[in-house]
């Protein structure tokens, strides 16, 4: 695959300071780095975005992840590796990825069971998050940025 423009966060002034900024403000919003880990890389499978699985994989390994968690993100509803915390964060990161899939997109059940595990400060940052790696995959499927390669 050939990258038809660089990382559009590189190419806008300023876009890679602010991305950066609100990447800190989620990880101060008390939701456990690694199920913002697992988040991102359920919607980046999602969306196919293979840089995104690709980076949320290796930095999952890096902070201690096991295989067994990251090979059954995809299937974590049938998969005993997570808790019920885990399992809140990635239905909501499943809903907020597929915003067109149904009518409500977000249903009040998904939501309620987030609200139990996660105040509302962790739902702002899970919230935030989701929305942060759809952005970024957005940004690489479309100008094509291959696996394995980062230049940010």
């Amino acid at each position: 695959m050939e990258r038809r423009i660089q990382n559009p966060a590189l190419l806008l002034p300023g876009a890679t300071e602010a991305i950066q900024g609100l990447v800190a403000t989620v990880y101060r919003g008390g939701v456990p780095r690694q199920t913002l880990g697992l988040v991102h890389l359920r919607a980046s499978q999602i969306n196919g975005c293979s840089l995104c699985v690709d980076l949320g994989v290796r930095q999952g390994k890096k902070e201690g992840e096991t295989d067994e968690r990251l090979w059954a993100v995809a299937a974590w509803r049938e998969a005993p590796y997570f808790n019920d915390a885990e399992r809140a964060a990635l239905a909501l990161a499943e809903c907020v990825t597929r915003l067109s899939d149904r009518a409500d997109p977000v249903p009040d059940e998904v939501w309620a069971e987030a609200a139990r595990h996660y105040d509302e400060m962790g739902l702002a940052a899970l919230t935030a998050w989701i929305a942060l790696t759809n952005l970024f995959n957005r940004f690489n499927v479309t100008t094509r940025q291959p696996a394995g390669v980062v230049n940010w």
